[in-house]
C-alpha cells in the first residue's frame, strides 16, 4: 500500500475494571492500520511521566513510529476511566487537562502532510484551543480528511463540530452521535434520511454509521450499503469502532468495492470486541475466522442475522 495516513489526537491509558490498557481513538486507529500493513503516522503528546514512557515503549515495541509524539513536562499523560453500561456500551470519564490537549505545531508537519493521503481526526482533540489550533492547521494541508466524530459530553461544542463537519470528506459516527447531530436540523426517523441530511448539508461524500450489534450503514456518493454485522462473544466494546474505521480505510486504500469495504470493517470491529482493550495482540487472519464463526452460528440457529 503506497498511500500514507496520519492519525491526530489523543494518546492515553484506558483504566478498565480489568486493568490499564493503551488507548485514545487516533492511536487505536493507527494501531489497527499498522496491523493491516498500512503506512501510518501518529501525531500526539504524552506527559513526562511513567504513563507517557510506557506508551512510547509500547508503540516502539509494536513497530510504530514515535517521531511525532512530543513530550509535555507541564501536563500528565492522558487517563480515561472506563466502565461498561447497558448493552456492553462503554462510559468514559476523560481526565482534563492532559498532555494531548497541548499538541503544538511542528514545522515537520508540513512535509508530513504533503506526503500523506489521509488525515484521521476527531472532535475530542478540539476540547482545548492548543490542540484545536494545530488540528485546523493540519486540515488546511490535508488531502483527504477523515472525521471520526467521537462526541464525549461535555468535551465538545456543536459550533466546533459543525466546523469539523464542513472540513470532512469522510465521516464515521455511531447511531447516538448521528441522532445528536442530525436532530439539531430536522426531525427525521430513519438512519438513511439522517445520513442524507448530513451529506447534503455539509457536502460529505462518504458517511458510515456503526449500529452496534445491528452492523453498519454506508452512504458513499449517494449509494447506500448495509451490513447486518457479525455475531461475536463480546469481551468489551472499547476500540471496536476504531478498529472498524481502520478496516474500512485499509480497504478504501485497496480500492475495494463499497460492500466489501463495509463487510471487512464490520468483521474488524467484531473481532476487537471479542478481546479486552482497544489494542489487543491479534493477527489479520482472525478477521476471516470471525466471518466463518458468524456464518456457522447463523446456520445452526436457522435464524437470519438481524438487519439494520
Amino acid at each position: 500500500m503506497s498511500k500514507k495516513l496520519v492519525c491526530y489526537g489523543e494518546l492515553l491509558w484506558d483504566l478498565l475494571p480489568a486493568g490499564e490498557w493503551p488507548g485514545g481513538a487516533p492511536m487505536n486507529v493507527a494501531y489497527h492500520l499498522h496491523k493491516l500493513k498500512c503506512d501510518t503516522t501518529l501525531i500526539s503528546r504524552v506527559g513526562k511521566d511513567k504513563h507517557g514512557a510506557g506508551l512510547i515503549a509500547l508503540l516502539s515495541q509494536w513497530g510504530m513510529s514515535t517521531d511525532y509524539i512530543s513530550t509535555n513536562r507541564y501536563h500528565p499523560t492522558g487517563i480515561v476511566y472506563a466502565h461498561a453500561g447497558d448493552g456492553h456500551e462503554m462510559k468514559y470519564d476523560i481526565v482534563f487537562p492532559s498532555a494531548w490537549d497541548h499538541i503544538i505545531w511542528d514545522e515537520r508537519f508540513t512535509s508530513l502532510m504533503q506526503d500523506s493521503e489521509y488525515l484521521v481526526f476527531g472532535s475530542l482533540a478540539c476540547r482545548n484551543h492548543t490542540s484545536a489550533n494545530t488540528l485546523f492547521a493540519l486540515l488546511e494541508a490535508a488531502k483527504t480528511k477523515v472525521l471520526d466524530i467521537n462526541l464525549r459530553p461535555p468535551h465538545f461544542s456543536y459550533q466546533v463540530v459543525e466546523q469539523l463537519l464542513h472540513k470532512a470528506n469522510i465521516l464515521k459516527l455511531n447511531l447516538e452521535e448521528l441522532e445528536l447531530i442530525a436532530g439539531r436540523y430536522a426531525a427525521l426517523h430513519t438512519v438513511a434520511d439522517k445520513v442524507q441530511l448530513l451529506q447534503d448539508r455539509f457536502g460529505i461524500g462518504t458517511i458510515v454509521v456503526t449500529l452496534g450489534a445491528s452492523g453498519a450503514m454506508l452512504n458513499m456518493d449517494g449509494n447506500i450499503y448495509r451490513h447486518p454485522g457479525y455475531r461475536i462473544q463480546v469481551a468489551d466494546t472499547v476500540g471496536s469502532g476504531d478498529a472498524f474505521l481502520a478496516g474500512m480505510l485499509s480497504k478504501l486504500i485497496d480500492a475495494a468495492p463499497p460492500a466489501a469495504m463495509l463487510d471487512f470493517a464490520c468483521a474488524m470491529g467484531a473481532l476487537i470486541a471479542s478481546y479486552t482493550g482497544a489494542c489487543p495482540n491479534y493477527h489479520a487472519g482472525e478477521i476471516e475466522k470471525v466471518k466463518n464463526f458468524s456464518r456457522a452460528e447463523a446456520l445452526f440457529t436457522q435464524q437470519p442475522i438481524s438487519g439494520t
